[in-house]
């Protein structure tokens, strides 16, 4: 049992990335299954699926490389930690690398990017930064 299982997903993504794996397995919650949907949509994954072992369930995260083999995903890093929460209100919301990069926020109406929760104008905590 990890601390923190998102520091862990992220670990995992990380390690696979640079081991040029197609896919990777990350034991399932909500929460994981959100940041991996917010991954798709922004394109740095291409797929993710919920896969049962038993009575364990995983999320097998399908990884994304460009036509010479460079993973999308550059960096990939936590921000909030179990021993040092960061909590932003919806103005003090940055930007990523100039717009080219994702916050992953989770915020009362949901798990959504840095952008989004900016033009809905709410705040939360930052989970992540992808570029």
């Amino acid at each position: 049992m990890t601390s923190d299982p998102i520091a862990d997903m992220l670990t995992r993504v990380r390690n696979a990335l640079i081991a040029r794996h197609a896919k990777v397995d990350v034991p399932a919650s909500r929460l994981k299954m959100e940041i991996a949907r917010i991954l798709r949509e922004e394109g740095y994954i291409l797929n993710y699926k919920v896969v049962e072992d038993g009575a364990r369930k995983s999320i097998r995260i399908y990884l994304k490389y460009t036509p010479g083999n460079v993973p999308v995903i550059a960096h990939i890093e936590r921000v909030s930690r179990p021993g040092c929460r960061v909590y932003l209100g919806s103005k003090e919301v940055p930007r990523v690398l100039g717009g080219m990069g994702v916050n992953i926020l989770t915020t009362p109406r949901g798990v959504m990017t840095g952008s989004t929760a900016r033009k809905e104008g709410v705040g939360g905590e930052v989970l992540c930064q992808v570029w």
